[in-house]
């Protein structure tokens, strides 16, 4: 399959290969939240992106989040996506969405949004990874939007859902791609998802749409409860590249899908694995 995002490395490189470890530069999206019942959309996964030095002969681990779970009673928020990790790099889950009975969206990467029963705080995002989720409002019974990478979710107003906050662009892999959106909000009018992978929240019985796989979107929120799914949380990715003057990693696992493209080495995993350089 093909994988919509990587990390890249910055190194002086000689024409000739060479086999000195190089610096990487990485991309770590987490997974997403789930959306609430009657409730909020989910915060997007964590984004974060650096460069960071490594050493040879040394596994350095790596971990795809998966999505959080939609909420399924009324007295429980959608569940925070997992953690990814690269190295020492940690991206947080995002954060669920409430449901009209647990009125708070959950903090995470990216908080999710308030629901619907009165006017409820969205979730708390975290500093250099994600925003806050949208407020909810009883009026017209409207949740908010899951935050995003790169903005906050919008509040619910009467009638209308929140939409969720847009993800971040990348385009380590030489085409813009964009991560980590957060859900929208449940309510007669269902709130858009955020560009990068955030699910829609739903109107009336239908149900919500859930975080696109590897994007670490967050999962829409449901309008009506017992009649209408919330979204679950897109899964995470972990992406590396450097150089393609530097030798390749000496071993990996978890079934990374690599290519030499564009002067790099990429590395990106949808699974649970790591790398030796």
């Amino acid at each position: 399959m093909t994988v919509p995002g990587c990390i890249v490395a910055t190194l002086l490189a000689s024409t000739a290969l060479v086999s000195v470890t190089p610096n990487v530069e990485y991309l770590v999206v987490a997974g997403g939240g789930g959306g609430g019942l009657l409730g909020g959309g989910g915060g997007a996964g964590g984004f974060r992106t650096g460069t960071l030095a490594v050493a040879a002969a040394v596994p350095l681990t790596v971990t795809v989040g998966a999505g959080g779970a939609a909420a399924t009673v009324r007295t429980d928020k959608g569940s925070n996506g997992s953690n990814s990790v690269f190295s020492s790099i940690t991206s947080t889950g995002g954060g669920g969405g409430a449901s009209d009975l647990n009125l708070n969206g959950a903090a995470g990467g990216s908080g999710g949004g308030g629901g619907n029963a009165v006017t409820d705080p969205g979730g708390a995002g975290t500093g250099g990874q994600g925003n806050n989720g949208g407020l909810g409002t009883s009026a017209g019974l409207a949740a908010g939007g899951g935050g995003g990478a790169s903005a906050v979710g919008t509040d619910g107003s009467p009638g209308v859902g929140g939409v969720g906050g847009a993800g971040t662009a990348s385009s380590i892999t030489g085409s813009s791609v964009t991560y980590a959106g957060g859900g929208g909000g449940g309510g007669d009018t269902a709130g858009a998802g955020g560009a990068g992978g955030g699910g829609a929240g739903a109107t009336g019985s239908n149900n919500a749409t859930a975080g696109t796989a590897n994007t670490g979107g967050g999962g829409g929120g449901a309008r009506n409860a017992g009649s209408g799914n919330a979204g679950a949380g897109g899964s995470g990715f972990v992406c590396i590249r450097y150089p393609d003057t530097f030798a390749a990693a000496t071993a990996t696992t978890g079934s990374p899908t690599v290519t030499v493209a564009g002067g790099f080495r990429v590395y990106a995993w949808t699974n649970d694995g790591s790398i030796t350089f």
